[in-house]
């Protein structure tokens, strides 16, 4: 006698408002890991000024990198398995400590341990956040929500500089050192996020027994480690030092070992090779890591060239990159409204990407002496690029693949996008720092024969002096001697700061060229009209069945 199977679980259906809600606690959670990252940017020198180790601070970044980019992959292929909720509230529960015990460092070498440990959450709260919204959205209308996620960024890369800039500059905040707070900070939000997300979030989940592919993590541990490590370090050290070989050398060794264990775990493995070799998706990927180079090579230089060539602060720099937000929300809330109505994305991307491509060498054409109003304008396409190029790629991916396999899928693309911006800004870097101080002297040997330049010299010969700081380039790190000289004596500085930017956006453009020949392979599938846990609920009611009748 057979006895008739237990019946799947009907699909929780979300009205417009109870998405609303999660996509609530999802952004707070979101907000987390982009306001970290911009607020850093700015109060970095004076925590290095404070804890003695100026020379130590690019570790800091470096370990919260390192462990962000290799968790991405981890959480989106458990999430799989075991659920999104657990392992997002996991994510922001490891950011919150992490925080909280950078704000309690004593030394660089203890922040940098603790900004790693803030960064296993971090690599959690973007790939999830997408994710669960294509947990509870069909991909018809997803994209229409997912914009909300880049107003996030977009609002987080204003307020970053402006509370990174206020908390750096005062002197102690309720008894505590102010830029204790720039961590202290992310505690209340973060808690917000968890009550809000463990209070409405609740998916159906049925776990599916998998092995888990414990040696791809561990080999791409071992691949990125000393790759993510070059890539920062590497201009410190010289490209082709004993350490930077090293890193090469154990990087390949364990991409190789990756490549193995992909192939042996199949299916089960943290990237299925079989998932990147479907077209959308390796095109997706492909994609989110030449437009990771472009948008993170490229954009690094913006305020640099804000606040060298123009003069603005860090503050005043982050206000002035509005017009980028303003781009960034307008082209996904577009994008987003016009893929739900019309059901096709495949243009998106594309249109977005030639935005890219013209921004980028508009980009290459500002010079010091060029109005901040056009480069604003420049701005504006740039971000109307990436906002129509980013979630619509998100959201082609998730369409293509398995309800099962959307974690995986989305931490991928997340995964491909930060390993490109932290190549570009590798390489940008290089670059820039490299091109500086050739085009420094020789726009001061074109001043230097003009009566402007004589008489301001003239008028004040100890400017000579502080000049000798300025031709060799080590001006940059610290430029604030340029507020003491006199306009046709900083003019020629700013020149060859500018001319070397335009290398970096000639490099970014050609990078970008060959990211839109890309997209052009994207494949047009029509978007489902089920969310994901409503084609698994399906899914799990014909096996079911099927599994009855026999």
């Amino acid at each position: 006698m057979s006895h008739p199977a237990p019946p799947a679980p009907a699909p929780v259906e979300f009205t417009h408002r109870q998405i609303l809600t999660i996509l609530g606690g999802l952004m707070m959670g979101m907000f987390l890991a982009a306001l970290d990252q911009t607020i850093m940017a700015t109060a970095t020198r004076t925590i290095a000024d404070d804890l003695q180790g100026f020379d130590l601070q690019a570790w800091a970044t470096t370990a919260f990198l390192i462990t962000s980019t290799i968790s991405t992959p981890l959480y989106g292929k458990l999430s799989d398995i075991y659920g999104r909720r657990p392992f997002f509230l996991l994510a922001i529960g490891i950011f919150i400590v992490g925080s909280f015990l950078c704000g309690l460092s004593e030394n660089m070498w203890q922040l940098a341990a603790f900004r790693a440990i803030q960064g296993l959450g971090a690599g959690g709260l973007m790939s999830l956040a997408l994710a669960i919204i294509g947990d509870i959205v069909p991909p018809r209308e997803r994209a229409k929500y997912q914009g909300f996620f880049l107003a996030v960024f977009g609002t987080a890369s204003v307020l970053g500089p402006i509370l990174g800039g206020f908390f750096a500059g005062a002197e102690t905040i309720l008894g505590t050192d102010g830029w204790r707070w720039v961590f202290y900070l992310n505690v209340p939000i973060g808690l917000a996020a968890m009550a809000v997300v463990a209070r409405v979030l609740h998916l159906p989940h049925h776990r599916v027994d998998h092995r888990i592919d414990w040696p791809g993590a561990l080999t791409l541990i071992l691949a990125l480690v000393p790759l993510l490590t070059v890539a920062e370090q590497g201009r410190e050290w010289g490209w082709d030092s004993g350490r930077s070989i090293a890193c090469y050398v154990i990087g390949g060794i364990g991409l190789i070992g990756f490549v193995l264990a992909e192939r042996a775990y199949k299916d089960e493995a943290l990237l299925p090779l079989a998932l990147l070799g479907k077209r959308t998706v390796a095109v997706g990927v492909t994609a989110s890591t030449i437009l990771g180079m472009a948008m993170f090579g490229g954009l690094m230089t913006v305020p640099l060239y804000l606040q060298i060539v123009k003069g603005s602060s860090a503050t005043l720099a982050g206000l002035q990159m509005i017009p980028f937000v303003v781009g960034i929300m307008t082209g996904s809330i577009i994008s987003g409204q016009l893929i739900s109505r019309t059901g096709r994305y495949r243009i998106f991307p594309i249109v977005g990407s030639v935005f890219m491509v013209i921004s980028l060498y508009l980009f290459s054409l500002v010079g010091a002496d060029t109005p901040l109003w056009r480069t604003m304008l420049v701005m504006v396409l740039m971000g109307l690029g990436l906002g129509s190029n980013m979630q619509p790629m998100i959201t082609a991916v998730q369409n293509a693949v398995s309800p099962r396999e959307i974690g995986t899928a989305t931490g991928a693309v997340t995964f491909f996008r930060s390993m490109g911006g932290t190549l570009g800004t590798a390489v940008f870097l290089s670059v820039l720092f490299n091109v500086l101080p050739g085009n420094i002297e020789k726009a001061y040997t074109a001043a230097q024969p003009t009566a402007e330049f004589q008489q301001a010299i003239a008028a004040d010969p100890s400017q000579a002096e502080t000049l000798k700081v300025a031709m060799s380039g080590a001006g940059l790190s610290d430029t604030s001697f340029l507020s003491k000289l006199a306009d046709p004596i900083s003019h020629p500085f700013k020149v060859g700061f500018a001319d070397s930017v335009h290398v970096v956006y000639l490099i970014a453009f050609f990078v970008m060229i060959l990211g839109l020949i890309v997209v052009f392979f994207l494949p047009e599938i029509p978007l489902s009209q089920r969310s994901a846990q409503q084609a698994r609920a399906e899914e799990a009611a014909v096996r079911e069945g099927s599994e009855a009748s026999a």
